[in-house]
């Protein structure tokens, strides 16, 4: 018998646009325990490869799209190391969040694939060399500017 359940991993796909009209999408952990939305379209979205991000994630970059803080809105309890938000349940990161601004990291948005594309990757000197550049997106060696 799964341990996991029944709508695992939670995913909440509706509805896509607000009562103003602005995009709606919708994300959160993987046990269900967290769950955000943001609405409208990002500030800015990019790939991050820095070592810091490779760590904190696992991966080998970091796809994130940021947010004014304002557009966003979290449920449920979250834990928080070094700025990046994650569920304390199952440990899923999620987004780092300041008073301003909200990175919230691609790969918790429930749609996927989705319509967002970076237009940025920072600290390509640490990009894996059998990962192609992001066709049109600006190149930085170190930090974006």
């Amino acid at each position: 018998m799964s341990t996991n359940p029944p709508d695992f991993p939670v995913l909440n796909l509706g509805p896509r646009t607000g009562p103003d009209g602005r995009r709606i999408r919708y994300g959160g952990c993987i046990c269900g325990a967290v769950r955000f939305e943001v609405r409208g379209s990002p500030i800015v979205v990019g790939i991050c490869h820095c070592l810091e991000c490779r760590k904190a994630t696992g991966a080998d970059a970091m796809p994130y799209a940021d947010w004014h803080a304002k557009n966003f809105s979290v449920t449920g309890l979250i834990r928080t190391f070094v700025g990046r938000s994650f569920c304390p349940e199952c440990g899923t990161r999620l987004f780092n969040l300041n008073r301003d601004r909200v990175s919230v990291m691609l790969g918790s948005l429930d749609d996927a694939p989705g319509d967002l594309h970076p237009v940025r990757e920072g600290w390509i000197l640490r990009r894996e060399p059998w990962r192609v550049p992001v066709r049109g997106a600006l190149q930085f060696e170190r930090d974006v500017q």
